[in-house]
């Protein structure tokens, strides 16, 4: 009995050598997935480093953070902000603040001071079905409506996001449905108001193979109310302006309003950055202008000078600021086709000799511009960019 229990003894002190020296092993030749991210403000500006033009701001673990002349200045505690866009008069900043049980939104100043709060989506007592969420706040042109995504239409614990549009600075139940999301999908989001009237925004759905699939899509009239009920009717999302196979999402209309940046995976694990004419109502063909990065939250600089995208830098990096300049999908027209070159010679009586052909004017290369190295940006937050 002595040995047999000495042994026991034994085989487990050898089980935990084996275990812990396997456990040693395996772990020192883990790779390491991701860097940890550096708060923007600890990097200085590199010498002769690109400075963009106006200010651009972030989110960042929480926070906001202003980027202008080179250097960025955070406006916000590490405290749940996200989502940002700007007044159409760039005067202030909306801005969702995201708790664990709820989000919502508030205007704050452009140095990240609150002003004021515009949903009340937080309720007393322990049913979380009684709190909602709002997401991806914009402004009309004429900033008198709040459109935003938000969690109604739901039933119990489903949480599908609808665009809304609601008066600025007033009570959901002022508002109006314009979407009726698709169950278990996510639902409609990121919705951007047209100057022409009408909204376009990213529907999700599942395609005939069951894959999650993003569209963009165009309305132009809210839902209309059945049997006392907020519904839907046939048609009333509008039209698509995508299609499932190409996989779309995160529109950005250009400055003149004749285009517009998105991302696109063509059902893929990419995110292409692709560009597409707008006329209004409808998209002409599509120009991928990057397609070996993760691309996020494409937004054209006020002065049109370029795209400033969020992508994962080298190795294993977080998500990175970059800028692509206009040249790279906008390019010049080419130099002038130079003179050939005259042959050499004195007088001559016979057939004329051919010139000596020019040398091709090959076009420049126009790559983007990586402006952070360490920094962690949100990727589902879009930027918002003030001239």
């Amino acid at each position: 009995m002595i040995s047999r229990f000495f042994l026991g003894v034994g085989l487990i002190v050898l089980m935990l050598v084996a275990s812990f020296g396997t456990y040693t092993y395996l772990g020192g030749r883990q790779s390491k997935v991701a860097v940890v991210a550096q708060k923007p403000t600890a990097a200085s500006p590199r010498p002769n480093a690109f400075i963009l033009p106006g200010t651009l701001y972030l989110a960042q673990s929480g926070a906001i953070y202003s980027l202008s002349f080179g250097r960025f200045h955070q406006l916000t505690a590490q405290d749940g902000w996200t989502q940002l866009s700007l007044f159409p008069n760039k005067s202030d900043l909306l801005a969702v603040h995201r708790l664990y049980d709820h989000s919502d939104v508030f205007v704050l100043s452009r140095f990240g001071t609150p002003v004021e709060q515009w949903t009340s989506n937080n309720a007393s007592g322990p049913d979380t079905g009684a709190r909602h969420w709002s997401f991806y706040p914009r402004l009309s042109p004429d900033q008198s409506t709040l459109w935003m995504s938000y969690d109604e239409p739901k039933v119990g614990y489903d949480v599908p996001l609808s665009i809304w549009a609601v008066p600025a600075g007033n009570s959901i139940r002022q508002g109006k449905l314009w979407t009726n999301s698709i169950d278990y999908t996510g639902g409609d989001i990121e919705p951007i108001p047209l100057r022409t009237g009408g909204v376009m925004y990213t529907k999700y759905s599942r395609d005939d193979n069951q894959n999650l699939t993003g569209q963009l899509w165009f309305a132009t009239r809210p839902a209309r109310p059945v049997v006392g009920l907020t519904l839907t009717t046939d048609g009333a999302e509008g039209q698509a302006l995508t299609s499932t196979d190409e996989d779309c999402a995160q529109p950005a209309i250009s400055p003149d309003g004749r285009q517009v940046a998105m991302i696109c995976t063509y059902q893929k694990q990419v995110s292409y950055l692709v560009l597409a004419s707008w006329d209004g109502s409808s998209l002409g063909p599509r120009r991928a202008v990057i397609t070996d990065q993760l691309v996020a939250q494409p937004t054209w600089a006020p002065d049109g000078s370029g795209i400033a995208y969020l992508a994962p830098g080298a190795g294993a990096s977080n998500f990175q600021l970059w800028f692509l300049p206009k040249a790279r999908y906008n390019p010049p027209p080419p130099s002038p086709i130079p003179v050939p070159t005259p042959t050499p010679g004195g007088p001559y009586h016979g057939p004329a000799p051919s010139p000596t052909p020019a040398p091709p004017v090959a076009a420049p290369v126009v790559n983007p511009i990586q402006i952070t190295m360490n920094a962690g940006f949100d990727a589902t937050s879009p930027l918002a960019w003030a001239g």
